[in-house]
């Protein structure tokens, strides 16, 4: 298994457990990081930390393009995975936007419901839409 995949499954471990016991995100990493049982590697801390920063906007994202859909009602597994994809759909320039969706969409095809990884692709298919630049398609130059 690829590095990156390894540290987005150890980011959403993070992620879930705090999500689940309703603790700080940056706390419960920093615990695993110091059990370092399994370890976390730093693109793992990287995500965690950067889903922390930007949860608000990224919640209030996803939460209009998730038709039906409240941030609350998913799935945990699903909440966190879209926001582990969101987040390098916005603000990691080195990850190409289709291997941001489809490593959530394998993620979440691995760990949670049937339905899962149509909803994740849809959800981030929508975002990645959003977040290209307005130029595109018009004309360069003079």
């Amino acid at each position: 298994m690829p590095a990156r995949t390894k540290a987005r499954k150890r980011a959403l471990d993070v992620l879930y457990e705090a999500d689940l016991m309703t603790q700080d995100a940056l706390a419960t990493l920093a615990t695993r990081i110091e059990q370092s049982d399994p370890p976390v590697p730093e693109y793992a801390a990287e995500l965690v930390e950067g889903v922390v920063e930007h949860r608000r906007s990224l919640d209030r994202l996803i939460a209009s393009v998730a038709e039906g859909w409240s941030i609350a009602r998913m799935p945990a597994v699903d909440r966190n995975v879209i926001r582990i994809g969101a987040f390098e759909l916005l603000y990691r320039d080195d990850v190409p936007d289709g291997v941001a969706i489809s490593e959530a969409v394998e993620l979440v095809g691995r760990l949670s419901t049937e339905e899962s990884a149509s909803f994740v692709n849809g959800v981030l298919g929508k975002i990645a839409q959003r977040a290209e630049p307005e130029t595109q398609g018009e004309p360069s130059g003079p």
